[in-house]
């Protein structure tokens, strides 16, 4: 196990490499001026001559590598031009509403598709398990950014069962002392459940919005993976020898599909780190979604930049960890490689 950890930490480090280096030729490799882009539209000659020589940027291309690459190393992802403030203190500020946001989206959308899935596998063939299929395919094509204005229009205007797309929290509101970042969390931890309850209110939108679109790829998924383990010998056997039926649905059949079901949560959890920024633009949500639409809007080039090489760190420590996993669901993984301890 312990040559399977370093074989697995050794790849991300090497991916987490190819993922700066992309991002840094990518940028290079863009038309126009760098340093006229960050010194703006109305710039004289002598401001963007002057940016050019602040940055670096009239070296030779593989010294600002070897500077970029340095500065990446220590956690320095540069300044942003946009807010002047260093744009890894601002990611990081704004990564814990991301992250509430991701993790509550998961969370629904992995208890949906997960019992909707094995419902729909076990009543096979029948109304149930076709309504549950038009379910999926209705959340697959369902356009996020469409579904979000509905969802606001109907609960947040109209009825008023929730708040309006602002913040995290009420304009005026008393935000809660810094933990973990999670407002939700934050608040019990602080003594104030009254923040709680408000930030599970601002959530509430756009988590149902996310994890309606999710909920649909982790049915299919689920619904394709305990078909195949049902109808498998084992199940079989099992059957035939008087093993109850919860028995073989629930333990016998999910444990032997939990390996794609794994892999489909892991996708979509990847797909959050990155792929919300349509939600946090509709709902105002603070997060690092957002502050990657405000750099693109504005062409500050170092913050999205800092955003690519956040996410890309982020996925490939994600996809570490869903491997991991996979060798502790099924030891047969690192056996078959021949890492056995």
């Amino acid at each position: 196990m312990r040559k399977y950890l370093l074989k697995r930490v050794a790849t991300s480090l090497l991916t987490i490499l190819g993922i700066v280096v992309v991002v840094f030729f990518i940028v290079r490799v863009l038309p126009g001026d760098a340093a006229a882009v960050r010194a703006g539209p109305y710039a004289n000659q002598e401001l963007i001559d002057r940016i050019a020589d602040k940055y670096g940027l009239n070296d030779p291309l593989h010294i600002q590598f070897v500077d970029y690459v340095g500065g990446v190393a220590q956690g320095d992802l540069g300044i942003s031009i946009r807010t002047n403030q260093n744009v890894t203190t601002e990611l990081l500020d704004r990564l814990p509403a991301s992250l509430e946001l991701a993790l509550y989206s998961v969370i629904l959308a992995t208890a949906v598709g997960v019992s909707l899935g094995v419902l729909s596998a076990h009543w096979q063939n029948t109304w149930i398990d076709r309504l549950l299929r038009i379910f999926a395919v209705i959340g697959s094509a369902m356009a996020l950014f469409w579904l979000g204005l509905l969802l606001t229009f109907f609960f947040a205007f109209k009825w008023g069962w929730f708040p309006g797309p602002v913040d995290r929290l009420a304009v005026g509101s008393e935000y809660p002392r810094t933990v973990t970042g999670f407002y939700t969390i934050d608040g019990i931890l602080t003594g104030k459940p009254s923040i709680t309850v408000e930030a599970f209110r601002y959530l509430a939108l756009p988590v149902m919005a996310l994890a309606f679109v999710l909920a649909a790829p982790i049915l299919k998924m689920v619904r394709s993976a305990m078909i195949e383990a049902l109808e498998s010998d084992f199940v079989r056997t099992a059957k035939a020898v008087g093993v109850p039926q919860t028995r073989i649905l629930f333990v016998d059949g999910f444990r032997n599909a939990l390996i794609p079901i794994t892999t489909t949560i892991g996708i979509v959890f990847g797909f959050m780190l990155g792929g919300n920024i349509l939600v946090e633009f509709l709902f105002s949500w603070p997060g690092i979604g957002r502050y990657a639409f405000d750099a693109i809007t504005t062409r500050d080039l170092e913050a999205l930049q800092g955003f690519v090489v956040l996410v890309g760190v982020m996925y490939v420590f994600l996809n570490m960890v869903i491997d991991i996993t996979y060798a502790i669901i099924d030891p047969r993984i690192r056996l078959g490689s021949g890492l056995t301890k």
